[in-house]
């Protein structure tokens, strides 16, 4: 009860944060930076039959979830700030409700929870993209969600393995018993076919997440002595995993494009006879798959071809290595001049949102990696080893194609999975220090070293805060705020 007492409190600040000032700023009453495709997109679903047909560039280069989410809020709001806003912020509160949740779980830790939840709530990343009519917020709810269930299916697993020992029948068979059907995993595929619903870059989730998954199995069937765990692993559990966390992705994928299949001017519906022909070695294929196919091929080739060779450049875009410490930032929205006002000097003020990451947070990364490392290995603490994993699957894949053009808001997946690393480091810090023979200095100090962390977090992201909401400042503090030459 008191673990959920926490979540609540915790989740009232988060929707404080985030629904404060939610429809400012806007470009007199328009949508501001990339917020531009996708609140039209968005409306465009609401009052045009389900399906954007405002290609913006020619073609719609993403799924369709999160356009239909924004349009939730626009149904209810109208095409305003608030209404192609609402989405996100509800999907920032439910985010921090996550991280707080899984946490709680993997240390079994209320404390630590609640510490996650504050991280996460004061993490600047998450905080803007839980303000902006973009994909991105609803792409990293889902996949922690899915890894939240994943988690869950691990100790559903434990639980039913304990049981077989009980009742003595873990000899019965070399390969361990059969574990049935199971719910959490079912539901962490359900989640991931939503994620790349929303964008494409779910698919690097879904890999790591079902090597994850499969990890998950070894090891409890390694610890529950069955005498042969990798076999009964690839007999037992390979093929549901695959199911699950495959299949059912790809069929929820397939039905988030529901609208587009009903439609008759979605781009691309009705590719087969006009744009490609009805016949040929796939014809079999029933004609909407095929234009599916067809179009998403587009889609690709729009994306591949946003190159830096090919001269696609952006002032602001960044490169995966930059990601971890947040050194390029993303400019959402400026305006300055005499017609700005409302800040200490008068007039010739500054309006301005930055995506950054919290940099008392975000540049403990490599520390915190360092130290995910070595517990994994050294410790085989597999609560490390889960984060390193879905860190791992929101940066790494972006190193295969590094001539791309790239922005910080693509490691808006990191955030949640950076602050459960921290967190669990914390954890270690206040665990050393409530073992027994070290004293009642050493919990003291142990204690202490981690609330004037998290003090500094939160004061950190106090004083960004001008910055993260489009405030009125002065030009002096404006240049305060930028604190590398990078994030200018």
């Amino acid at each position: 009860m008191r673990g959920w007492i926490v979540t609540a409190v915790l989740t009232v600040l988060a929707a404080v944060t985030r629904f404060t000032m939610l429809g400012y700023p806007t470009d007199a009453g328009t949508p501001v930076f990339d917020e531009k495709h996708y609140a039209p997109q968005g409306y465009q679903v609401l009052t045009g039959g389900g399906v954007e047909d405002n290609p913006a560039y020619g073609l719609v280069v993403h799924p369709p979830v999160g356009k239909q989410l924004i349009a939730v809020g626009e149904a209810l709001f109208g095409y305003t700030g608030w209404g192609w806003r609402l989405s996100s912020a509800v999907f920032g509160v439910i985010l921090v409700l996550l991280v707080a949740r899984i946490v709680r779980r993997m240390t079994r830790s209320t404390l630590l929870g609640a510490i996650a939840g504050i991280l996460m709530i004061v993490d600047g990343v998450t905080f803007v993209t839980s303000r902006v009519g973009m994909l991105d917020i609803f792409m990293v709810v889902f996949v922690v969600a899915a890894f939240g269930a994943l988690v869950r299916d691990r100790d559903d697993v434990r639980e039913r393995l304990h049981r077989v020992a009980v009742e003595g029948r873990m000899e019965m068979t070399t390969w361990g018993p059969r574990l049935g059907v199971r719910w959490w995993r079912f539901g962490g595929g359900l989640l991931l076919g939503l994620a790349c619903g929303t964008k494409w870059s779910g698919i690097y989730f879904v890999a790591f997440f079902g090597l994850l998954s499969v990890a998950f199995d070894v090891a409890a069937r390694r610890q529950y002595g069955v005498t042969r765990p990798w076999v009964g692993t690839a007999v037992r559990d390979v093929g549901p995993a695959l199911y699950a966390l495959v299949a059912i992705p790809l069929v929820v994928y397939l039905a988030t494009y529901a609208g587009w299949f009903a439609s008759e001017t979605g781009v691309d519906r009705n590719a087969v006879g006009t744009d490609i022909g009805t016949g040929g070695p796939f014809s079999f294929v029933p004609a909407a798959l095929r234009s599916l196919w067809y179009y998403s091929g587009n889609v690709l080739e729009f994306h591949a071809g946003l190159t830096n060779s090919a001269g696609n450049r952006h002032p602001w875009e960044s490169k995966p290595w930059t990601w971890p410490m947040g050194l390029r930032p993303m400019l959402y929205y400026f305006a300055d001049g005499q017609q700005i006002t409302g800040c200490s000097t008068g007039g010739n003020c500054v309006k301005a949102v930055m995506l950054i990451g919290t940099p008392a947070l975000w540049w403990v990364a490599f520390p915190m990696l360092g130290w995910a490392l070595w517990s994994t290995v050294a410790r085989r603490d597999w609560r490390y080893a889960a984060v390193l994993v879905g860190y791992g699957a929101g940066i790494l894949p972006w190193f295969l194609t590094l001539d791309r053009q790239m922005y910080f808001f693509y490691a808006a997946a990191l955030a949640p999975f950076l602050v459960m690393g921290v967190t669990l480091v914390l954890g270690d810090i206040l665990g050393r220090g409530l073992r027994g023979g070290q004293g009642r200095e050493r919990r003291t100090l142990g204690l202490l070293l981690v609330s004037l962390y998290v003090a500094v977090v939160i004061a950190n992201f106090v004083w960004l805060w001008p910055i993260l909401t489009g405030l009125p400042i002065s030009q002096e503090t404006w240049q305060q705020q930028l604190w590398l030459p990078s994030w200018r």
